[in-house]
C-alpha cells in the first residue's frame, strides 16, 4: 500500500470530458461589442481618381498621322497630305516638323483597325525620338 500512497494517494482523477464554454461566450461578446462600437468610428478611404479637364487651347500648328482599316497611312500638316508607308514615316515626320521638336503628333485611327498597328506607328515615332505624340479620340456623347 505505500506504493499506492507514494504515486499520488488511492484517488485518481478523472479525466474531463466536457468544455466550459461560459469564459468563451464571455469573450465573444466583449469582442462583440468592441466592434459594434468601433465600426462606425472607421473612416472609408477616399480615393483621389484623375480627372480630365477642358483641353487647352488647340495647337494650331500640328501634324496628323492618319491610320486606315486597311493598314494605309496619311501623314497631314499645314494643308499638305500625302499617302506614306511605316518605313518612310519617322523621316517625313522629322521633315514636318522643320526641326522644331514641339510640334506635336497626333495619330487617328478608325476604330477597326488593329492595335497592333497603332502601337507600330507609335513605336516607330518613339525610336525616331519624337517627343510629343498623342492619339486623336472622338468626344463621346
Amino acid at each position: 500500500m505505500a506504493a499506492l500512497n507514494s504515486r499520488g494517494g488511492g484517488r485518481r482523477r478523472r479525466a474531463m470530458n466536457e468544455i466550459n464554454m461560459v469564459p468563451f461566450i464571455d469573450v465573444m461578446l466583449v469582442l462583440l461589442i468592441i466592434f459594434m462600437v468601433s465600426a462606425p468610428l472607421i473612416t472609408t478611404a477616399t480615393i483621389d481618381v484623375p480627372t480630365v479637364g477642358k483641353a487647352r487651347q488647340a495647337e494650331s500648328r500640328k501634324i496628323d498621322v492618319q491610320v486606315a482599316l486597311d493598314g494605309s497611312m496619311k501623314l497631314a500638316s499645314e494643308g499638305n497630305e500625302r499617302s506614306i508607308t511605316l518605313k518612310e514615316l519617322a523621316a517625313n515626320v522629322r521633315a514636318a516638323q522643320a526641326g522644331d521638336a514641339q510640334v506635336p503628333v497626333v495619330i487617328a485611327a478608325d476604330r477597326n483597325v488593329k492595335y497592333d498597328t497603332v502601337v507600330k506607328v507609335m513605336d516607330t515615332l518613339q525610336r525616331a525620338g519624337i517627343q510629343r505624340v498623342g492619339l486623336s479620340v472622338k468626344a463621346g456623347g
